[in-house]
């Protein structure tokens, strides 16, 4: 039986909760440029979750990296390797969690939709990905990205990191996680390669689209346990919903 759990920051202080940790595990650092759509998600100017821009004023993320949070305590960073320093740092206006997502619950729906309240520049550091229509077929080979820990006790990376896993049978997941997994999940594994603490909220990309947003990971004591994404093209009809809202 795994056990679950998540780091969370709160005032510079690292607190274990009842979750599941999620690590870029097996990865290399790349420049920005090679993830162009990649951002930092900054809570009281640290790193804090991964996220993914959408638009020249919008980004998504996991639910869970914004819950109880207001949006004057976050800030986005995007064009820099570094999740320090570089690039362009803007602040939030405005987060829309998915209404039915319940962190108590299942996990389900951990998606949220942020506004930006100044414009982003795009460059070839700073570009938007498009969203999947359809979720790839298992075996489908897929990135996932971000400044996540290197492993349980490792500590996080300040350079950008990326490594490659392959999408998982949804059926086959829903065995590994003991009927856990809800039909707006995509899983994706490959043994020694996956995502961390850190990098929640962050890109699944095969085909050159968005599947997934990096949701949760088993222990490392649970290494079959393929990483659990929420599934982009399930979740496609709420996002463009959220973002005509905004």
């Amino acid at each position: 039986m795994f056990i679950q759990w998540i780091l969370l920051i709160l005032s510079g202080t690292l607190i274990s909760s009842n979750w599941i940790s999620d690590r870029i595990l097996g990865g290399q650092t790349v420049p920005i440029e090679s993830v162009p759509w990649q951002a930092s998600l900054q809570k009281f100017g640290v790193h804090w979750c991964g996220a993914v821009i959408y638009s020249e004023k919008i980004v998504l993320t996991a639910a869970h990296c914004t819950e109880h949070g207001s949006p004057s305590i976050f800030s986005v960073r995007v064009g820099s390797s570094n999740s320090e320093f570089g690039g362009q740092l803007v602040k939030v206006s405005q987060i829309l969690e998915h209404e039915d997502y319940d962190q108590d619950d299942d996990i389900s729906n951990d998606i949220a939709v942020i506004q930006l309240k100044s414009t982003l520049k795009m460059g070839v550091g700073v570009k938007p990905i498009p969203l999947a229509n359809f979720s790839p077929s298992p075996g489908s080979l897929a990135s996932v990205s971000g400044w996540g820990d290197n492993g349980v006790d490792e500590g996080s990376s300040e350079n950008l990191l990326v490594t490659t896993v392959n999408i998982v049978d949804w059926n086959n997941c829903l065995s590994s996680w003991n009927g856990e997994i809800t039909k707006d999940m995509i899983c994706a594994f490959a043994p020694g390669r996956d995502s961390c603490s850190g990098d929640s909220g962050g890109p699944l990309v095969s085909g050159g689209k968005l599947v997934g947003i990096v949701s949760f990971g088993a222990e490392s004591d649970d290494p079959d346990s393929p990483g659990v994404y929420a599934n982009v093209a399930e979740l496609k009809p709420w996002i463009l919903k959220a973002v005509q809202r905004l």
